[in-house]
């Protein structure tokens, strides 16, 4: 007995698709069948990750756009065919390595400005990109959108507090949106991750005794004692995306080693 979870006919946009996380999800979507769109704020990244796929032998093509900015949005999703699953995965949590989350300093020192990045992408950047591809979902009777979400949305991180409430906003719009479309065959889910190494840098520890401190603190937090890896999130997004999950709607999905286990 084999299992197999079949994409073909599928249009599928990955936002932030062009590194860590959305490279590894946009190859999974691919490798089921499904046409990808590679979005990413860098062009050079997107049309790399859609060259990677098809020298795998699947279909992409890189469109990229600034999911912080509706009007960019709208136009790239304009006229053509309609998207069938949406994966909002870009965000801004990190540091320029893209793993360190940021630290805003404690909440009732920071001013406005400095939480408006983290509400433009992880927030407005999901509700742009869902409501520039709801209305095709919605004519052709179904669709499935996937939210990537943080723990810090769920549980809470010390001096990362607009970032969680960005996050944990972008959850409550996907609840709010499962129970509008539920009934046109649309699910909307999330899926929260711990720490996820979309930089390499388990590999850079080999050499590195700081970074590798750094990540064994980093770890103890964990049952499974490693940070995550992108295909340990790649596979549950395929599945959510799949017919085989006709079923789940308003729900989020922690992949987290155990994080928040009691949660």
């Amino acid at each position: 007995m084999t299992f197999e979870i079949d994409l073909s006919g599928r249009t599928a946009l990955v936002t932030g698709g062009g590194h860590g996380v959305g490279r590894a999800i946009a190859a999974s979507l691919a490798a089921a069948g499904a046409h990808v769109l590679v979005n990413d704020y860098f062009a050079d990244r997107a049309a790399e990750v859609a060259k990677e796929i098809a020298a795998a032998g699947g279909s992409a093509e890189p469109r990229p756009f600034d999911v912080s900015d509706y009007a960019a949005v709208t136009a790239a999703l304009g006229p053509g065919p309609g998207v069938d699953i949406l994966v909002n995965n870009a965000g801004n949590a990190g540091t320029q390595d893209g793993n360190a989350p940021v630290s805003v300093g404690r909440f009732a020192e920071t001013e406005p400005p400095s939480w408006e990045r983290y509400f433009a992408v992880n927030l407005y950047g999901v509700m742009y990109c869902t409501r520039a591809v709801l209305p095709s979902m919605v004519a052709a009777g179904g669709g499935r959108i996937i939210t990537i979400i943080s723990e810090a949305a769920r549980v809470g991180e010390p001096r990362m507090a607009p970032y969680a409430a960005a996050k944990a906003g972008a959850a409550g719009f996907m609840r709010a949106v499962a129970r509008e479309v539920g009934t046109d065959s649309i699910t909307a889910n999330c899926v929260s991750l711990g720490a996820v190494d979309t930089f390499g840098l388990a590999d850079s520890a080999r050499t590195d005794p700081e970074m590798a401190e750094r990540l064994r603190k980093t770890a103890s937090r964990y049952i499974i004692r490693r940070l995550g890896q992108p295909e340990d999130v790649s596979g549950l997004v395929t599945f959510l995306a799949s017919p085989l999950a006709g079923w789940i709607t308003g729900q989020t999905v922690p992949v987290n080693g155990g994080y928040s286990v009691n949660q």
